[in-house]
């Protein structure tokens, strides 16, 4: 992927999310998304439901801009996510996935990898409103604990909520959340979705999720099946 000659900066001050015309497929001649068309408005929380292979985490995709549409557009308040350059695109949205992916370090560099920059305070308080910091502090070596490789010294939990701590750190106008709670006990649920809540928070938030606890909250959610928007409207709707 190249940037675009002459590419400039993304600059977020709403952040509305428009696709206009969307077409893709992985493969020649196999599309997952056909003429895939959706606004979400600033700061609104939107949920994407519906079976899996509709095209849910391609949009995530696309909106990262892993790969290139084969048709249409993708605009962040007005500029074409293929005009702007990658680096600013992808900082100006944070993403907590299904699977984090942790490195052989410990919690206090696997937290800052999000905002390298930032200091070990704010590295701490991001991991308070993550829920993270309880585990943290029961461990004997507390921050600087390291994690194994993959993050295999964690459970599912704490693996989520140190990339929630992540993105809480990154401070990006744009949050993606793909199946974020899917792999957690209710325990472990209970802290996330409180931590999920303050996260999105003044955020234009996308969603991909299947639990109900999730999707509850949104303030839309739509139903994607085989690449098109079969339905959408509020949970009580």
């Amino acid at each position: 992927m190249l940037d675009a000659e002459g590419a400039k900066d993304l600059v977020v001050r709403k952040g509305e999310i428009d696709m206009r015309n969307v077409s893709f497929g992985y493969q020649e001649g196999n599309s997952v998304l056909k003429n895939f068309n959706f606004i979400a408005k600033p700061g609104e929380r939107v949920a994407f439901v519906g079976p899996s292979g509709g095209g849910k985490s391609t949009i995530a995709r696309l909106l990262f801009r892993f790969y290139d549409l084969d048709g249409g557009s993708i605009s962040i308040d007005g500029q074409n996510i293929k005009e702007v350059t990658q680096d600013s695109l992808r900082k100006n949205i944070a993403l907590v996935p299904q699977e984090p992916i942790l490195f052989h370090r410990s919690l206090m560099e696997n937290i800052r990898y999000a905002r390298p920059e930032a200091t070990d305070g704010e590295v701490i308080t991001a991991a308070q409103l993550a829920h993270a910091h309880e585990f943290i502090e029961s461990v004997p070596k507390k921050y600087e604990t390291l994690v194994g490789e993959r993050g295999l010294k964690l459970s599912g939990g704490e693996r989520q909520r140190v990339a929630i701590a992540r993105a809480i750190l990154k401070n990006a106008p744009i949050l993606v959340l793909d199946e974020a709670t899917s792999s957690l006990d209710s325990e472990s649920e209970l802290y996330i979705q409180d931590a999920l809540r303050r996260l999105m928070e003044g955020r234009t938030t996308i969603v991909i999720a299947h639990r109900l606890s999730t999707i509850m909250q949104m303030d839309r959610i739509v139903v994607i099946e085989s690449g098109k928007v079969v339905e959408e409207g509020k949970h009580k709707e």
